[in-house]
């Protein structure tokens, strides 16, 4: 079922009216035209809540609004890896950000807390860059449902509150704008975290082509997998982490030019919801 798209403004409040000064001796003066408004700052797109109030989905964007596409990266750290990445796990990947950068691919980040608190200068470059966007990926990465890939669990009445917390380890490495988007560990749901999560805000997004790249040491082959799996609006997940999916920056080299052979334009994950709203 398609879900319609709505956008919601942000309030402004207008500061008191500009008052022009004349000096009295010469009451002729010309006075400096009025300052036109600025406008209210919005809120990126969001879908409207699914039935019975439920966080809704996304998992692509139209079809027919031209050749768009997202590539999406986790940054992925579990709460328990702190002692891995004390002996020297790479959990970030600067090399597939700079790659990303030098072919100037818009790109959404789905990052978990413990990741911001991890790596904060990284996660403050990422989200003060406007070629990227910053979206929620939990704070644990623990999965929301159970038998989810083998990770550990987080209990329903934790969920809210992991996700709160990762976006105030965001604010804390200086992200100024992390989006209002969340990206499920594992990508497992069910309704019951669908409601639990309604009160956040936020919309879920998932994707419509697995990369594979996860583990992968064949760059090759996931980008192959990349190439056949898109279509006009495809969201692909990917991951930003070189201990867990080293192949992905060189799979991304092979990926860009031939999907903009292909006529593809790359877009991030919010411009795709903005173009449903359009449709819808």
């Amino acid at each position: 079922m398609i879900i319609r798209v709505r956008r919601v403004a942000a309030a402004c409040a207008l500061g008191a009216a500009l008052s022009a000064c004349g000096a009295p001796t010469a009451p002729h003066a010309t006075r400096p035209a009025p300052s036109a408004p600025t406008a209210a700052p919005s809120r990126p797109p969001t879908l409207a809540p699914g039935p019975a109030g439920l966080t809704p989905v996304f998992k692509n964007g139209p079809r027919v609004d031209g050749k768009t596409v997202a590539l999406t990266f986790d940054a992925d750290m579990t709460a328990d890896q702190g002692p891995r990445a004390a002996a020297g796990e790479h959990f970030d990947n600067p090399q597939l950000i700079a790659t990303l950068r030098t072919l100037k691919v818009p790109a959404t980040v789905f990052m978990t807390g413990r990741w911001a608190d991890e790596y904060p200068a990284e996660a403050r470059a990422i989200g003060r860059d406007p070629q990227f966007e910053i979206a929620n990926h939990s704070y644990s990465h623990y999965a929301f449902t159970g038998d989810c890939y083998g990770l550990p669990t987080v209990s329903p009445d934790r969920m809210k509150a992991d996700v709160e917390r990762a976006y105030t380890a965001f604010k804390k490495a200086g992200v100024p704008n992390a989006m209002p988007y969340f990206r499920f560990p594992g990508g497992c749901y069910d309704r019951q975290a669908l409601k639990t999560l309604s009160a956040v805000g936020v919309t879920a997004v998932q994707w419509d082509v697995v990369s594979g790249d996860a583990f992968a040491t064949d760059s090759d082959a996931v980008a192959q997998q990349v190439l056949a799996g898109v279509k006009p609006g495809s969201v692909v997940v990917m991951h930003c982490t070189r201990s867990a999916a080293p192949a992905t920056e060189r799979a991304v080299r092979m990926i860009v030019p031939e999907l903009r052979k292909k006529g593809y334009r790359f877009v991030k994950v919010s411009e795709l919801i903005g173009a449903t709203d359009r449709h819808h």
